[in-house]
C-alpha cells in the first residue's frame, strides 16, 4: 500500500473506532443494520431475516486470487467469507454459504486473528464478503486486530443491499468499497433477489461510499489503496437492467467510476432447477453476445474504468 496509512489507524488512536464500535454493537439490540429493519434482539438470541446472531458466522478464510487484479496484486486478497445474507438470490453462486448458512460462530477475537493471519500472509487488504449484517462484530474486531498491528486496507464487499446509516459507521474505517449493483429496476430484484425497493437502497449506498472513499486509486504496483469498485453481473435476456445500471453510474456516481461487467452467470441455486419460476430465462448460462451488448452500454454511458 506504499506510504499511505489505512484509514482506521488514526480513528483507533483517537479512540474513536472503539467508540464506534460499542454503538454499532447496540444496534443488535433491535437490529436495524441493513434495509430489512427487522427490529430483533440479536444480542438475546433473536434472528431476523438474516438468520444472524450476537456473533459473526465465518464460513472460510484466506488468500483469494479470483478477485479483481487490483485487490490481489501479488500475494492475494485476504478474504473473509461470512455465512448468510440479507438477500436470497434464486441465483446464488456461493449458495451453501449465504442461503445454507455454511460456517461456524466465531468470536472478535477470533475474527480479530483472522484478520492478522492474512496480513501476516502478505495479503495487499482484508476482504469482507457480505459483511452487512456483521458490521457491529467486523467493528469490535478491528478495535483488536489494530491494536495489535493490522495496518492493510479494509475491502467493504458487499451485494449493496445496504443502509446509509449502517456505512456511515464505517466512514474513515474503510478504505476501499466493492458493492454490487445488481439491478436496474425494483421489480426484478424483488422477484429475483426477494430484496424490496433494492434500486433505491443501491444507489443510496453507492453515493454514500463515493462520497467516503471517492474513485479507485492504485499504487505504483496497481494494487488499490483506496476508492470504489462497482461489481454488475450481467444476466440472460437483459434482466439486470444494465442500461439503467450504467446510466446511474456515470450521471450520478462518477464517470471515472470503476466498473467491472461479469460475464459469470451460470444456473445455480433454485435458478438450476427445472420447476423454477426464473427458469426461463434464468436456467442457461449468460450468451457471449448479451455480455458484449452489457459492456457496449457501460461506453454509451460514458464510462471507461474497469470491464
Amino acid at each position: 500500500m506504499g506510504e499511505r496509512e489505512a484509514s482506521y489507524l488514526s480513528l483507533l488512536r483517537s479512540g474513536e473506532l472503539a467508540r464506534r464500535a460499542e454503538a454499532a454493537r447496540a444496534i443488535l439490540s433491535a437490529c436495524t443494520l441493513c434495509p430489512r429493519q427487522c427490529r430483533v434482539d440479536r444480542l438475546h438470541g433473536e434472528r431476523g431475516y438474516c438468520r444472524s446472531g450476537a456473533d459473526p458466522k465465518v464460513s472460510s478464510f484466506g488468500p483469494h486470487y479470483g478477485e479483481e487484479p487490483e485487490l490481489v496484486g501479488r500475494y492475494g486478497s485476504g478474504t473473509i467469507f461470512f455465512s448468510n445474507c440479507t438477500m436470497r438470490c434464486e441465483f446464488c453462486q456461493n449458495y451453501s454459504i449465504s442461503q445454507e448458512g455454511a460456517g461456524y460462530e466465531v468470536s472478535c477475537d477470533d475474527l480479530a486473528m483472522m484478520m492478522l493471519a492474512l496480513q501476516r500472509r502478505g495479503c495487499h487488504n482484508i476482504n469482507f464478503v457480505t459483511p452487512t449484517h456483521y458490521v457491529p462484530q467486523i467493528l469490535g474486531a478491528l478495535v483488536i486486530a489494530a491494536g495489535a498491528g493490522l495496518s492493510v486496507p479494509l475491502v467493504y464487499n458487499t451485494g449493496g443491499y445496504d443502509c446509509v446509516h449502517t456505512l456511515k459507521f464505517l466512514d474513515g474505517v474503510f478504505d476501499i468499497y466493492m458493492p454490487d449493483a445488481k439491478y436496474g429496476d425494483d421489480e426484478t430484484a424483488r422477484r429475483l433477489s426477494h430484496a424490496p425497493h433494492y434500486t433505491r437502497h443501491m444507489k443510496a449506498a453507492l453515493l454514500e461510499m463515493h462520497r467516503q472513499v471517492g474513485d479507485l486509486v492504485v499504487d505504483d504496483e496497481g494494487v488499490a489503496v483506496r476508492g470504489l469498485i462497482i461489481r454488475h453481473l450481467v444476466l440472460p435476456d437483459g434482466l439486470a437492467g444494465s442500461r439503467e445500471v450504467f446510466r446511474f453510474i456515470a450521471e450520478e456516481v462518477s464517470r471515472d467510476a470503476y466498473v467491472n461487467v461479469m460475464d459469470q452467470y451460470r444456473p445455480m441455486w433454485h435458478a438450476a432447477a427445472e420447476t423454477a419460476p426464473c427458469q426461463e430465462s434464468l436456467g442457461r448460462p449468460l450468451r457471449v453476445e448479451e455480455y458484449e451488448e452489457a459492456v457496449a452500454e457501460a461506453r454509451r454511458a460514458g464510462l471507461y474504468r474497469g470491464f
